[in-house]
């Protein structure tokens, strides 16, 4: 019989780290989501070599306070949750404490952060799981996390990477799902060294689409608005004749946390049925999400929502999409309708 043994501290973090970084765009969602939380107006997230040799957030959010800036990187420490009971009714995109322990076993961090009430900011270093010691810098309230060399202590999962512009790829779309979801805060993202978009931070959602995926695809966008007793329903879809091959463009939201969901892509579907009859290869475009309340979806996953009430969800996002304002009026419908359909070709002898 083979002998049972407890694993060392060390590799128990390691085993654990895989399940929360799987590679440099994991690191960005988790400390994206951290800034968010903490109330930040303006994030700036730069990569170097898709995020592997470095992965830096910089925010202006509330801080850390000295005392607990080492209890951050205990698993299972945070300010999110102190019951039991908290769990039914979560407000904030994390709450686990997993995300800084995890990272820190498998990285070298660096974390400079200032809270109001401090005097001067605080630099705490961690390396593989190993304090490197705290002393004081200098920056204004907020908080600057760097993760370098990714992984330096784990070859084996460096070599299930892919290449750096397709890590750099995952970061991007990871910015892009936080700076859509959040159009009340100004995202700055930089990919070695250079500058690829900044949103305003106005909270319209039409000028984050346009800084981030460009005029020619927020020009065309009909903005949407639906509610019931339980859900509401907001956001931009595109025309019939902007609709495109595949689903690529479309971004769900729940609460304010990036999605797929299957009943939301059918629905969404669904409303262009018959505008789209004569192209069937042909997806519509958008940028939406489902909001309040947290208790209607489940908290157990985090991608791929439960939905208490489908049925619903799938009416509200049909009838949402299908009532667009251009829609209503049967002109602007039979307009639509015309874009959509392609004009026949004439016989050859007919006038």
């Amino acid at each position: 019989m083979a002998e049972i043994r407890v694993l060392d501290k060390h590799t128990a973090e390691l085993i654990a780290a895989g399940e929360v970084v799987e590679r440099p765009a994991s690191v960005a969602k988790e400390l994206l989501e951290n800034a968010i939380d903490a109330g930040a107006t303006q994030i700036t997230l730069s990569a170097v070599r898709g995020g592997i040799q470095q992965l830096q957030i910089v925010d202006n959010g509330s801080g850390i306070e000295a005392e607990y800036i080492d209890k951050a990187f205990i698993r299972h420490a945070t300010s999110k949750i102190a019951t039991a009971e908290d769990l039914g009714h979560i407000h904030t995109l994390g709450f686990r404490g997993e995300a800084l322990a995890s990272i820190a076993s498998v990285a070298r961090v660096e974390v400079l952060t200032r809270t109001e009430a401090d005097e001067y900011a605080c630099c705490y270093r961690i390396e593989g799981g190993e304090e490197r010691g705290m002393e004081p810098g200098a920056r204004p309230v907020g908080t600057t996390i760097t993760v370098s060399d990714l992984f330096y202590n784990t070859p084996a999962r460096m070599k299930f990477l892919k290449k750096d512009a397709s890590e750099g790829t995952f970061v991007a779309e990871t910015v892009l799902h936080a700076a859509l979801s959040h159009p009340e805060i100004s995202f700055r993202y930089l990919r070695d060294g250079k500058q690829q978009y900044v949103t305003p931070g106005d909270g319209d959602l039409r000028s984050a689409v346009y800084a981030v995926l460009g005029r020619e695809f927020a020009r065309d966008l009909l903005p949407v608005d639906g509610s019931s007793e339980l859900y509401h329903v907001t956001g931009l879809v595109t025309p019939p004749r902007a609709c495109r091959a595949s689903r690529g463009a479309q971004h769900f939201f729940v609460n304010g946390r990036y999605v797929k969901n299957r009943t939301m892509m059918a629905a969404l579907e669904n409303a262009y049925k018959g505008a789209l009859d004569y192209m069937a290869d042909r997806r519509a475009r958008c940028s939406c999400w489902s909001c309040r309340p947290t208790w209607s979806m489940s908290t157990s996953t985090r991608r791929k929502p439960k939905f208490a009430l489908r049925k619903r969800v799938t009416s509200l996002t049909l009838s949402t999409a299908l009532f667009a304002p251009r829609w209503q009026r049967p002109a602007a419908a039979s307009a639509a309708l015309r874009w959509a359909t392609p004009r026949p070709k004439k016989s050859p002898g007919r006038p």
